[in-house]
């Protein structure tokens, strides 16, 4: 197994005596981050409001192209940045019918930033959802279908990997094109599967659009999300900001509310832009060590693998492999592993697991152990110990 820790030497040596078993929480950030964050901060003092040049003409497309390789996709004029996907989610409903309750599809198991914002609409009459349970898992991608050929909705939106069981939908391609009606605006959420998983979006990349971020297995930190939009779809969001009309400036004053015809008319308003430069310092840095979605989707695989193994030689006592939700040698999986726990075990064996400064978290009843690419043999040796001395 490659080590790739002297990639990380800044974040792993600020703290020598922590084991990170949270990349899918907060993953750790590489060297080059730091110094991509110097040349966000050395490009605005040396060309001040020129700055913004450099990050339309230069950071900006370099990034979107990374990601436009990554993903499959043809052309990386389709990709928007956001400093989060709550803001560009906003945007896509923005894109709903008004003179109704627009009729949404999804799971029980999106995040938050989803869940939250479509409740609050649905409790004021403005969004009509209809939720497919996740669980059983071995029939949801045949259930979330068959619930889509029931009825006509606006929009579809799913994760690639569910942010609560690490769950993931292996045939992606399959389930898009099993959803009926090319008017419906699908989404899949692809935070927990970006460079987690294999991603090729090629072949569905005129039907769907994809979320995703850096915060997670991009390891560039808060700060910078992205939508794959396709043509077509959604051309003029209600919610915008002026950012959105690059491209079509030449647009004649009283044709309306002018829009970039290409992913840009999914742009905000003035931004802080030191996550895209972040965001393109890895993504470069990947391409350099000859890093895919499916080598580093391997390395952690197989760090899981090993984990799970160390348990089956424990006392389950401390954590009881039994709960484990899914075991990625058998089912489709992210790049964490969910403990199924009583709520009040989970949060208190985090909690014993950070005085034994081992990072991990919680979810309700559910504790996660995320894996990347600072990660070797020897954490996972070192985790299994510090579990058994609990």
């Amino acid at each position: 197994m490659t080590n790739h820790k002297a990639h990380f030497s800044r974040s792993l040596q600020a703290a020598p005596g922590r084991l990170h078993f949270a990349a899918h929480s907060h993953h750790l950030w590489p060297d080059v981050t730091f110094d991509a964050q110097a040349a966000c901060w050395e490009d605005a003092a040396r060309l001040a409001d020129r700055k913004w040049e450099r990050v339309f003409g230069e950071v900006m497309p370099q990034t979107q192209q990374a990601i436009a390789r990554v993903l499959g996709l043809s052309s990386p004029d389709t990709i928007a940045f956001a400093p989060n996907t709550h803001e560009l989610l906003c945007r896509l409903l923005s894109c709903l019918p008004v003179d109704r309750a627009p009729r949404i599809l999804c799971s029980d198991s999106e995040f938050y930033s989803f869940t939250r914002q479509v409740a609050r609409l649905e409790e004021e009459g403005l969004a009509d959802v209809t939720r497919v349970p996740v669980e059983p898992f071995t029939d949801f991608a045949s259930r979330f279908a068959a619930a889509a050929e029931k009825g006509t909705y606006d929009l579809i939106f799913v994760s690639q990997v569910f942010f609560n069981s690490g769950f993931a939908i292996a045939a992606l391609e399959d389930l898009v094109r099993s959803l009926p009606d090319d008017e419906t605006f699908i989404v899949v959420d692809g935070y927990h599967g970006f460079l987690a998983r294999p991603t090729d979006l090629g072949p569905v990349e005129g039907r769907i659009f994809y979320l995703s971020g850096g915060y997670k297995y991009a390891m560039a930190g808060e700060g910078v999300c992205f939508l794959h939009a396709p043509d077509g779809y959604g051309p003029r969001p209600r919610n915008t900001g002026w950012y959105a009309a690059f491209g079509a400036l030449e647009q004649m004053a009283g044709e309306g509310v002018a829009y970039a015809a290409d992913g840009r008319r999914f742009l905000g308003a003035t931004f802080d832009p030191v996550g895209i430069y972040r965001l393109r310092a890895v993504l470069s840095l990947l391409d350099d060590l000859g890093l895919g979605a499916g080598e580093i989707h391997a390395h952690a695989l197989a760090l899981q693998c090993r984990f799970i193994e160390g348990l089956e030689r424990l006392s389950p006592a401390v954590l009881p492999l039994g709960s484990l939700l899914l075991d990625p040698r058998d089912v489709s999986c992210g790049q964490f592993l969910t403990f199924d726990l009583a709520a009040e075990q989970a949060a208190a064996l985090q909690a014993r697991l950070m005085a034994a400064e081992v990072i991990t978290d919680h979810r309700g009843s559910r504790l996660r152990f995320g894996f990347g690419i600072y990660q070797d043999e020897t954490d996972v040796a070192q985790l299994l110990d510090r579990i058994a001395a609990l």
